[in-house]
């Protein structure tokens, strides 16, 4: 294509990579950039994709990011759109264009140049941050989980902690490993849940002065006076049992009042002994969000969104997934910051986009809520279905729950590489889990 009918042609561009941006450049490919009808532009700091929520299985060893990630690049070849590495530094509101900062090697070599990309339509899709809410000590003494690279810094963590308590463990005086999560929404409890499942299998593998049952010590606080605040309270009591059982300890109704290297604060005056402090308490948009030429955002960075996805301010920009704000009329607040939600709206905006070049109206975008299952180790899970089939709200736990959790996965790479692909990916997998370790162990 040469540049002159390539510039007649409109050109949409995409900002960050996740879940919600990456399948929507994946569905747009398919549909305009392979007809001709517009181009289309991913752009990333990352060269790789990743989906979050498995973040805590990685930060516990019981995944390797290396086979589940997803080459940007080799995604943008197969599905007809292009793919630009760097991070997003400037928008110019009256040009219609972006700046794209340079990527620089480790080398200190300058690999890619500070660009200009113009764009038609601009999607925002860059996701959320966690929130430490200003907690003192919680920046620099808690790990985050927000990207592969803090979750495989928070598993080098692990296995060094459990070899140094390996190695200065007696059977007189037995050395401990003390976990502390903060937070025990979704991320908090699926982590606890997958540390004790993994820790556990350490002792076949060499750790064997110690009983991670015992001496693995993992403890969540929850400044809400239950756990899992966002779902319904069946689930949080049920986690709650489960969690007792795997010998996870739980602070509730006590909020973290400061963090220092060894310990955590809580303003009822309770000190928990912390080797690793894990922050996953909250989350908001990145904070460059918030002065983003004259965009609307709300307290959380959320940049704010018509019902039909488009910012309130600019009708070429349009924003989805954790950093929109997007009304839910059904429920008089916010859709919430969800895999599934992200989804959808990805979905959604795939037609309006291609509406929009057609001059027809957009249409409304209208959440629906499935449910949510919580992941417990290997072998469980809790959660509720929701929608037409079930008739209300079915409440799941166990294999079956742990089934669902998958699912949810294998539908977000469907909607990456369709059916067929997806099916031989699947077997491939089950052939290699035959020659590999259980859990990660470096």
């Amino acid at each position: 294509m040469n540049q002159q009918l390539a510039r007649s042609i409109p050109h949409i561009v995409i900002v960050g990579g996740g879940a919600g941006g990456l399948e929507l450049a994946t569905r747009l490919g398919d549909t305009l950039g392979a007809r001709g009808r517009a181009r289309v532009t991913l752009v990333d700091r990352n060269p790789t994709h990743v989906w979050k929520p498995f973040l805590h299985e990685i930060a516990a060893g019981s995944l390797d990011v290396h086979v589940h990630q997803l080459d940007y690049l080799a995604q943008a070849h197969w599905h007809h759109f292009r793919f630009q590495l760097g991070t997003f530094e400037q928008l110019d509101r009256a040009a219609r264009a972006i700046v794209i900062g340079p990527v620089i090697t480790v080398e200190d070599i300058e690999m890619l140049p500070r660009r200009t990309v113009a764009y038609d339509m601009l999607v925002i899709a860059v996701g959320s941050t966690t929130n430490d809410f200003g907690v003192k000590g919680a920046a620099e003494y808690a790990v985050a989980l927000d990207t592969p690279e803090e979750a495989d810094h928070l598993h080098r963590l692990l296995v060094a902690a459990c070899v140094r308590a390996n190695t200065r463990s007696t059977e007189t005086a037995p050395a401990h490993v003390d976990v502390v999560i903060i937070g025990a929404g979704a991320t908090g409890v699926e982590l606890s849940a997958e540390m004790r499942s993994t820790t556990r299998m350490y002792a076949a593998y060499g750790l064997d002065n110690i009983d991670p049952s015992r001496d693995v010590r993992l403890a969540i606080i929850e400044a809400g006076p239950r756990i899992l605040p966002a779902l319904p309270e069946r689930i949080a009591k049920s986690t709650t049992k489960l969690l007792e059982r795997m010998n996870v300890k739980l602070y509730c109704g006590d909020p973290v009042n400061e963090i220092t290297a060894d310990t955590v604060a809580t303003k009822g005056g309770q000190r928990i002994p912390a080797d690793i402090v894990v922050w996953a308490a909250g989350i908001k948009a990145p904070e460059w969000l918030a002065n983003l030429e004259g965009l609307e955002t709300n307290r959380l960075n959320q940049l704010v969104v018509l019902q039909n996805m488009q910012t309130t301010r600019d009708e070429n920009i349009f924003a989805l997934g954790d950093c929109a704000a997007c009304p839910w009329p059904e429920k008089q607040g916010l859709i919430p910051p969800r895999a599934q939600s992200a989804h959808q709206q990805a979905s959604h905006l795939t037609k309006n986009l291609a509406r929009r070049l057609e001059g027809k109206p957009l249409l409304s975008f209208h959440y629906r809520d499935f449910g949510s299952l919580v992941s417990l180790g290997d072998l469980s899970a809790v959660g509720n279905l929701m929608g037409a089939v079930f008739r209300g709200t079915f409440f799941i736990e166990g294999m079956m729950a742990r089934l669902m959790y998958w699912s949810t996965y294998q539908m977000h790479l469907v909607a990456l590489h369709g059916y067929l692909k997806v099916s031989l990916d699947m077997l491939s997998q089950l052939l290699r889990h035959r020659t590999a370790p259980r859990v990660k162990l470096h």
